[in-house]
């Protein structure tokens, strides 16, 4: 018998020993595995997916706690100083102010001449009474008494014009009792009257007191005359009020 004509007798004996193991239901497993196929040629890349839907919300938290507070910084640098502004525009007028007090400067003056026309005696230590006033405003020279009596502090200028004849004369100007200033005038057998001037700063304190006074009995020769006078006369040169003087209340006139 030749090869093709066993072939259909292997293949029909084959086939019903397999058929006996089928109907058994026990597939060999020469049967079942394969070679390995050739990899295949990757697919396309997928289209993007739809959003997804929203979380859940978290729950609510208590605060934290505050936290403790930091330390002050250094300070920092000084800047640069700013360019200095354009210059501003004028302000508005103000209101006018209410009328202040009426300043009125202190004054004190008087002037005072002897009115007999004669030589004048006069004892020594005594006050000269020079009873003819031409000014005494404020009244602080008595015409009585010959003496100045100051209300107003401050610096004063006294003179004394006396008219001697056919006499020495010797007088004090007095403050408080003390000389303050000493005149003299000798008789010289003139034939006419002549003159001896005097003058002197005094700083005075309300209640203090200036007069002229002899000073020996024996040289008393103040004269006056028609034509000729003996005064004594005072002013305030300025005052010591620390306030500048304002007198509107009527204290000091």
């Amino acid at each position: 018998m030749t090869p093709l004509q066993l072939c259909p007798c292997l293949l029909s004996i084959l086939l019903v020993h397999y058929s006996h193991q089928l109907d058994d239901n026990k597939i060999p497993p020469s049967l079942c595995t394969g070679h390995p196929g050739i990899p295949g040629t990757p697919g396309m890349h997928g289209g993007a997916g739809q959003p997804g839907r929203d979380g859940r919300d978290g729950r609510d938290a208590l605060p934290g706690e505050k936290g403790e507070k930091g330390d002050i910084g250094d300070p920092g640098e000084s800047g640069f100083r700013g360019l200095t502004g354009d210059k501003g525009d004028p302000g508005d007028k103000g209101d006018r102010g209410q009328s202040g007090e009426c300043a009125v400067a202190p004054k004190s003056a008087f002037s005072a001449r002897l009115s007999e026309g004669r030589t004048t005696p006069v004892a020594a230590e005594d006050a000269v009474r020079f009873d003819a006033v031409t000014l005494n405003e404020q009244g602080d020279y008595s015409a009585e008494t010959g003496r100045f009596t100051c209300k107003v502090p401050g610096v004063y200028y006294f003179a004394v014009h006396a008219t001697v004849y056919r006499a020495s004369l010797q007088f004090d100007l007095m403050k408080n009792g003390q000389t303050a200033a000493s005149y003299f005038q000798f008789y010289g057998n003139w034939p006419k009257p002549v003159s001896l001037t005097g003058g002197s700063l005094l700083h005075l304190i309300p209640g203090d007191q200036v007069w002229v006074q002899m000073a020996l009995g024996e040289y008393s020769g103040f004269y006056s005359s028609s034509k000729t006078d003996s005064t004594f006369s005072g002013f305030l040169v300025h005052s010591d009020w620390k306030n500048s003087a304002v007198f509107a209340k009527g204290e000091v006139v």
